[in-house]
């Protein structure tokens, strides 16, 4: 079982930060910066990937693709952790995490010079596909890495504030890949940067690879790592350790479910999920929800550094759960002040327009479809997500067995044999609900425009708020982890929860809460898996998850 001393060492008292850990965090960071970056840029041009590598003329069906490859990358995110944080435990921490970047940089190379469908048929999105694994596997390598790397070179009692600079890599990636994308919309025309714009973020991945390497390589090996190498402790199997002995696999459980899985979906629903449901739901334009989202993590990412900073006095535990808890609390409010916000129009439909479906139960079934490869045929199921696509409310009652699917909008029978819902969609438009691009929407798309606009600021203010939800889970948990685990299975021990946790929990919420939406004709019921997630991992970690804020790793044995 392992145990740990609960003491500071006594020749690591609290001291400004040296010259080479400074180096080590900056070096850290930017390679970690680098993978978020193009990890990223899949998601932020889903649109223009999928006008060029997916073949067909239902844009839906080629976006939902894309959120397939999407979401691909974070499904195999756990066995990249598996397979490099073994690595990692084995030959060390720095060429580890030289190898992953190294990986990712190139897959991110591929996609930017990958022809199109029209050129290579469908070896395009067979291979975009395969840079999304890479990048998958490439990631789940190297957080575990970076923060490991990290903390065993910070001195007893800084080891949150000196983490949470990791920390700040994912969402000052984000930030890079929106401003980068940004910059090239606002400097050409939208047919450019339809043609060939949209490769170049892509393409200067190559760069940031040459500079994250150079950087990287002027680092020596962790001390924790070399202090256990010659003393011979080096585990001869990290993953059997780690995960087939109860005592360790229990600790990885309790860091899944008391701790990650609600990190993950706060921080998702916080930065992805945002941004889906500004462009997705209430029809926003690109440009603006993406200038909105940046603004608001340009505000909140500093308070990475300060919760960081904050778990080391108080303990990680309490500023993780209680970020959980009051995202729980409040999402549901601070979404619909968005919607009202951004998208008036839609909220008063909602309240003025009724549109009922009645039918057959047995001719209604499940909407899920976190990866996007399933075909809707049936009217009911066809109608609903056509509704859910276009941000319209509906109500669902049951009709007599074997009838056909009935719709009404405020009171009026509306054609249902189209086989796409479109007449449902244009009848309840023309009650009231707005199609995209509608005048009452918020549009500013661009930087001026965002911020003398008041309607703007509010939102950039509501946003600001979810990402503060963010930092709260996210600044303290690369310590926790890392303290959870003893030094010989830590890179491996502390990467699986992460990655099943973000890889998994967060990487399919946007899916997941569309299939919600979809089955409930809700707008907002697609929150009701972030809360759910967030307040199990309250309850979980209040119950289980340990204070580890006071550990010293390099004591810490099994």
């Amino acid at each position: 079982m392992a145990t740990a001393t609960a003491s500071r060492r006594p020749d690591e008292k609290a001291r400004p930060m040296t010259k080479e850990e400074r180096k080590v965090i900056i070096a850290s960071s930017a390679g970690t910066v680098f993978e978020w970056y193009d990890f990223y840029l899949a998601g932020s041009l889903a649109v223009n990937i999928s006008q060029n590598f997916v073949p067909g003329t239902n844009d839906t069906a080629k976006f939902i693709f894309v959120l397939f490859g999407f979401a691909a990358g974070f499904a195999v995110r756990p066995f990249g952790a598996l397979f490099f944080g073994r690595l990692g435990d084995l030959i060390g921490r720095k060429y580890t995490f030289l190898v992953t970047m190294t990986l990712m940089g190139l897959a991110t190379f591929v996609v930017g010079l990958l022809p199109g469908y029209q050129t290579i048929g469908y070896a395009a999105p067979t291979i975009f596909i395969i840079c999304r694994l890479l990048q998958g596997l490439a990631l789940g390598g190297e957080y575990g890495g970076a923060a490991t790397y990290v903390a065993e070179h910070s001195p007893q009692g800084r080891r949150g504030f000196y983490t949470s600079w990791i920390q700040t890599t994912a969402t000052v990636g984000l930030f890079l890949s929106l401003i980068v994308i940004l910059g090239l919309r606002l400097s050409m025309s939208a047919e450019d940067f339809a043609a060939w714009g949209w490769r170049v973020p892509f393409l200067l991945s190559i760069i940031l690879l040459g500079f994250s390497i150079w950087i990287r390589l002027q680092l020596s090996e962790s001390p924790a790592f070399v202090k256990m190498k010659e003393e011979g402790t080096r585990s001869k199997a990290p993953l059997t350790e780690a995960f087939g002995r109860w005592d360790n696999a229990k600790i990885a459980l309790i860091a899944l479910f008391g701790g990650t899985a609600g990190q993950a979906v706060v921080w998702y629903t916080g930065q992805f999920y945002a941004l889906f449901f500004l462009t997705q739901t209430l029809k926003v334009d690109g440009t603006t929800a993406n200038l909105l989202i940046a603004f608001g993590l340009l505000l909140g990412t500093p308070f990475f550094i300060l919760f960081g900073w904050m778990s080391d006095k108080i303990g990680r535990k309490k500023i993780l759960l209680a970020g959980c808890l009051i995202a729980a609390v409040t999402y549901f409010p601070l979404f619909k002040m968005i919607a009202q916000e951004a998208n008036p129009k839609l909220i008063a439909a909602t309240e003025q327009v009724k549109v009922d479906l009645i039918a057959d139960p047995a001719t209604c079934g499940a909407l899920f479809d976190p990866v996007g490869v399933r075909t809707f045929t049936r009217p009911c199921d066809v109608a609903r997500r056509s509704l859910a696509n276009s941000s319209i409310h509906y109500n669902l009652t049951s009709g007599p067995v074997g009838s056909p699917l009935v719709a009404k909008v405020n009171g009026t029978d509306v054609s249902t044999t189209d086989g796409t819902g479109a007449a449902i969609v244009a009848a309840a438009q023309a009650a009231g609900y707005p199609k995209a691009g509608d005048p009452t929407i918020v549009n500013k798309p661009s930087v001026g425009g965002v911020l003398t606009d008041g309607r703007s600021l509010k939102l950039i203010g509501l946003l600001f708020v979810l990402v503060l939800f963010v930092t709260m889970v996210y600044g303290p948990i690369a310590a926790l982890l890392v303290e959870m685990f003893p030094t010989r299975i830590r890179y491996t021990g502390m990467s699986l929860p992460y990655h099943i946790g973000n890889g998994w929990f967060g990487g399919f919420l946007p899916p997941t809460a569309f299939a919600i939406v979809a089955a409930s004709g809700n707008i907002f019921a697609g929150l009701w898996y972030p809360i759910i997630v967030a307040l199990m991992t309250f309850v979980i970690g209040l119950l289980f998850l340990p204070e580890t804020k006071d550990r010293d790793i390099f004591t810490y044995k099994e």
